[in-house]
């Protein structure tokens, strides 16, 4: 089992094999300051609004320990505090660390103010401003809604109307299982579960609308990681070919040469060899061997033939063993590959 945590000021994430989970610690967030790892963008019309960090009593989760004990803390929370009164004015906050499939994702929300509207929701498998769903509260419409927006298009909206009372910190959570969502308002399902194909995977983020003044808190992800197409690929040629001694997929993620896929999960992640970067430089073919195997590396390329990564096959080798057979043994492995991996993004997502 794969198993590893990475700490950051923003979240804590510990990954296994079948679950993760995200948490979005703003209280560690200078007060003024953009959470790292959000960008800030918008759907509709208007500019990007503006998301801080801010203090504000916020009530615990947890009963007070006796009657009449003071339940609420000041605490930093992200707040979107842009006033702009256009109608179709969608301002987004997207968290561009992960792409989440199946996941439960809870946050309170608190609508503070806005003439034209009080809203707060979440955005979830967003693709870009123009293809994303969105669940959301409105304090002046008193209702609470889901709907999605497909080509820039948004759909009609679903959900009941509901008392949602400005000023007051409530919790919204939303769950997807395939093509199935639940959508809940402190706790309860108060929108049937739904089912929809539109998006079977994209970023999460916070959602507002308008003029409305909204705050965040308390964000918290459960989810199952996604496996990249790479390592689906390396895993089912290892279960198919059992003979295959090993096989590793190395490329580079900005300037970093790293292993992106490989048959020993705990190579993923580490950085790549010299010779690896010879066969992305200089398009060329390598082996090594070893007392029983050999190890060749080839140029994986994508369909328009463009070098976008090494591959190391490992080989059991056998009297007589060449570098031109084990080259031959390897390249159906690397032309199957290549087939299914034919742009440079399948190699991490």
């Amino acid at each position: 089992m794969l198993r590893f945590i990475l700490a950051t000021t923003i979240a804590s994430v510990s990954f296994f094999v079948h679950a993760a989970e995200l948490r979005f610690d703003f209280g560690t967030q200078e007060v003024g300051s953009t959470p790292k790892d959000f960008v800030s963008t918008v759907a509709g019309l208007g500019d990007p609004g503006v998301w801080k960090i801010v203090e504000d009593e916020v009530p615990s989760a947890f009963a007070p320990l006796s009657p009449g004990a003071v339940n609420v803390n000041k605490r930093r929370v992200l707040a979107q505090t842009s006033r702009d009164r256009t109608d179709e004015h969608f301002p987004i906050l997207v968290y561009t660390n992960e792409v989440f499939g199946d996941f439960t994702l809870k946050t309170r929300f608190k609508c503070v103010s806005g003439d034209k509207e009080q809203m707060a929701g979440v955005v979830f498998r967003y693709q870009d401003e123009n293809n994303f769903y969105v669940l959301r509260a409105s304090a002046l419409g008193n209702t609470f809604r889901f709907y999605k927006v497909v080509g820039g298009q948004r759909s009609v909206p679903i959900g009941p109307e509901i008392n949602i009372p400005s000023g007051t910190w409530q919790e919204l959570s939303v769950t997807c299982q395939g093509n199935r969502i639940y959508c809940r308002l402190n706790g309860e399902e108060v929108i049937p579960m739904l089912t929809d194909n539109s998006f079977s995977a994209g970023k999460i983020g916070f959602w507002t609308k308008s003029d409305s003044v909204s705050y965040f808190s308390d964000t918290h992800i459960e989810y199952t990681p996604r496996e990249p197409v790479a390592q689906k690929v390396v895993r089912d040629l290892m279960t198919r070919y059992p003979r295959l001694q090993g096989i590793r997929i190395t490329a580079y993620k900005g300037d970093d040469l790293l292993v992106v896929a490989s048959s020993n999960e705990e190579e993923i992640g580490k950085a790549g060899s010299k010779t690896d970067a010879s066969v992305i430089h200089d398009d060329q073919y390598f082996s090594a061997k070893g007392k029983e195997t050999i190890t060749v590396y080839l140029p994986l390329r994508d369909r328009n033939g463009d070098t976008i990564a090494s591959l190391a096959v490992k080989l059991k080798s056998f009297i007589g063993q060449t570098e031109a057979n084990a080259l031959a043994r390897s390249l159906p492995i690397n032309k199957e590959i290549a087939a299914r991996i034919q742009e440079a993004k399948y190699l991490f997502e």
